[in-house]
């Protein structure tokens, strides 16, 4: 049976010497999601994709979203749906609910 790859996340963020918190609040997640990430728990699947299509494609992370500068002025974008998004990140919308769960429980929780 072939093992998980270890996440470097915890080693990166270290590294960079931010806490699991500051990491948090740069990237847009709970801390709690940074310690599944760094755990293992949750989020490995989607980074080995990104590093499939990276070695698939021969670029680096960067090269596979484009930015605003990329888009010529008169270019339209279509809508995307919620549910496009998920699919796209290969995650369930009841992962965010809890997630966003999470966040107003730690919110409340600083508030008292």
């Amino acid at each position: 049976m072939k093992r998980k790859p270890k996440p470097r996340i915890a080693f990166l963020r270290e590294k960079a010497g931010l806490t699991q918190l500051e990491l948090s609040r740069l990237v847009g997640v709970t801390e709690s999601t940074i310690q599944n990430w760094e755990s293992g728990r949750t989020g490995i699947d989607h980074i080995q994709r990104i590093v499939k299509f990276c070695k698939a494609l021969n670029c680096q992370v960067e090269d596979l979203l484009e930015s605003d500068n990329d888009f010529p002025e008169e270019a339209s974008t279509k809508p995307v749906s919620l549910q496009e998004i998920h699919n796209l990140l290969g995650t369930e919308e009841e992962e965010v609910e809890e997630t966003e769960e999470t966040e107003e429980a730690e919110e409340a929780g600083k508030a008292k």
